[in-house]
């Protein structure tokens, strides 16, 4: 049904999809292909033990690709340094660019947050670059020499409580065991995250909209509502 269609989800840093893994699980079951795009490798954890910045580097990629072969998704990850990414005109050409190779036809990103996780300095600033980049995507001169992404590529972020955004729903029920490996296999390396936290995020969540489990969007421009996807 939405073969030919991709799905971008672009973080910040290796373990952010655990928010949104039982969406690109939906896509991915629906025939999408999906490209999750880590900004940094994360190193800057301490959850590895002593071990220097490079060799965390190399484990959390390492971690990255098996969770993106586990979803069955495409992973990328970029270079820029955990803790400190900014808004920057080269941070979003660079992110146009990629925009252009890959060609979405719909993003998941990062939005403005006032949890403490979600507020993250890191997460703030890919959600700003990310949907800066999407627009500079549509410009030729910043994308060449590759053509430039012009179709739509509606946004949806990871939902704030107290957004007043229209909120876009999917059922991920039927992905719960996959949800449940893959937070096993993050806990196992990092420590995170628990069981129940996974449980409850999205019981809570589709409790609201009537079914089992469920991931919730802001929709920065397009409607929201309980959808089977986000294209």
């Amino acid at each position: 049904m939405q073969a030919g269609k991709t799905l971008l989800v672009a973080l910040s840093h290796p373990d952010d999809e655990m928010g949104c893994a039982g969406t690109i699980a939906v896509h991915v079951a629906v025939g999408a292909r999906v490209v999750v795009l880590f900004l940094t490798r994360g190193e800057m954890t301490e959850a590895l033990g002593p071990v220097g910045a490079e060799r965390v580097a190399e484990l959390r990629s390492e971690q990255a690709h098996a969770a993106g072969r586990m979803l069955g998704a495409e992973v990328r990850l970029l270079d820029f340094p955990d803790t400190r990414v900014e808004v920057s005109a080269e941070a979003n050409y660079r992110v146009a660019r990629e925009i252009a190779a890959i060609r979405p036809d719909a993003v998941i990103t990062w939005g403005d947050a006032w949890r403490r996780g979600p507020r993250h300095p890191d997460h703030q600033a890919t959600g700003q670059i990310v949907r800066n980049a999407i627009a500079l995507a549509r410009i030729t001169r910043v994308v060449a020499p590759l053509p430039p992404h012009r179709l739509p590529a509606p946004v949806f972020t990871l939902r704030e409580p107290h957004s007043q955004l229209p909120a876009a729903a999917v059922e991920v029920s039927a992905h719960h065991d996959l949800l449940m490996r893959l937070a096993a296999f993050y806990r196992a390396g990092i420590g995170w995250p628990g069981e129940q936290w996974v449980e409850q995020r999205i019981r809570t969540a589709g409790a609201a909209w009537g079914v089992p489990g469920a991931e919730v969007f802001d929709a920065w421009e397009s409607e929201g509502g309980l959808r089977q996807t986000l294209f």
